[in-house]
């Protein structure tokens, strides 16, 4: 199969590896579609995430669609000619994480395109059939391939205790403000504001159900009263004042992966007795995901505004610079590209 490796900042090849079998309890998925996550920009241009560093050549791409074309042994043979959103997650089932339900938190996760697992930028991948979520003709490959951003926008609204009306800010709308402003809206609030420094952003963001969208240099955030605030930007100045903007009793959600460390204002969480937590990936979300999908609640599909074929991949990884780009996506089942 063809697969686009990164050998090394800043260089992708492409290379003809084998074809993965899938082993017992597996399915074996041709990819359709695969998102392009700012981790795996990361990965492109610096070769490190935080504590995950690239060592090694890897595939990178965990946001895929995809067909089960072969299945391992002990699933059903059914599943063959499925389409399915693959949840890109291998949690030991033995942890005590997994046991209780947080398998995102299992430390023996083997995640794709996390060092030093491949992804899913080739043409074949394998996946435990339980993360294969089948998905129905109405549910592009690029909503089902978006699935996974979806499932970290659901946790994250989740987590921040979002409920019919709701006051909610979201700082950042990059790929992942924009899917928690669509959720938060679907959650049941009231009212969603999003912050972001660029006018492109914002008005997508209102484009996506926003019901304001400010310049947080002009509309100082910290003067709301909200309910919950959900940081999709990573920045310490967005999180400092996002913060100073929830309300007594209110939640904050740490998402956005900018600073490794940054200062909080720790007195203003302690006297209001704000509750302060963080997103890291996702644990049973994609059923909600789907639920949202067929319902017409979230719209995943507009937020792809560019599209690549596989051996284009580079480009692909380079297209968030691009003023205007939401969401760009590898079509791996066509090596020509699209226009």
């Amino acid at each position: 199969m063809r697969a686009a490796v990164l050998l090394e900042p800043g260089r992708i090849e492409m290379q003809e590896r084998p074809l993965p079998a899938p082993e017992p309890g597996d399915v074996l998925v041709r990819v359709t579609t695969v998102g392009v996550c700012g981790s795996d920009a990361h990965y492109y241009r610096e070769g490190r995430i935080g504590e995950f560093v690239v060592t090694d050549p890897i595939v990178l791409g965990h946001e895929a669609s995809g067909v089960v074309v072969a299945v391992g042994d002990g699933v059903p043979q059914s599943r063959i000619g499925e389409r399915v959103s693959i949840e890109p997650q291998r949690p030991d089932p033995l942890t005590e994480e997994t046991r209780r339900g947080d398998y995102n938190l299992c430390p023996h996760m083997r995640f794709f395109a996390t060092p030093p697992v491949d992804g899913a930028l080739c043409e074949y991948v394998t996946i435990g059939a339980a993360f294969a979520h089948p998905v129905p003709d109405t549910v592009s490959d690029d909503a089902a391939a978006l699935c996974e951003p979806l499932s970290v926008g659901i946790a994250a609204v989740r987590k921040a205790r979002v409920t019919a009306g709701s006051r909610v800010l979201v700082t950042g709308a990059g790929p992942v403000g924009i899917v928690v402003a669509q959720v938060a809206r679907a959650f049941g609030a009231v009212e969603v504001v999003v912050t972001d420094l660029d006018e492109r952003r914002r008005e997508t963001a209102l484009s996506f159900g926003a019901s304001a969208a400010l310049d947080p240099r002009v509309d100082d955030p910290s003067a709301l009263r909200v309910d919950a605030y959900v940081d999709a930007s990573g920045a310490p100045s967005a999180v400092d004042s996002g913060i100073r903007a929830v309300r007594p009793g209110g939640t904050v959600v740490l998402v956005g992966s900018g600073a490794e460390t940054m200062t909080l204002p720790v007195q203003w969480v302690q006297n209001r007795e704000l509750i302060l937590t963080g997103v890291f990936r996702y644990a049973n979300t994609w059923p909600t995901a789907l639920a949202l999908l067929g319902a017409g609640r979230v719209d995943l599909d507009s937020m792809v505004t560019a599209r690549f074929p596989l051996d284009k991949t580079a480009d692909a990884l380079e297209s968030d610079r691009t003023p205007g780009n939401i969401k760009a996506v590898v079509d791996v089942t066509d090596p020509a590209g699209k226009d």
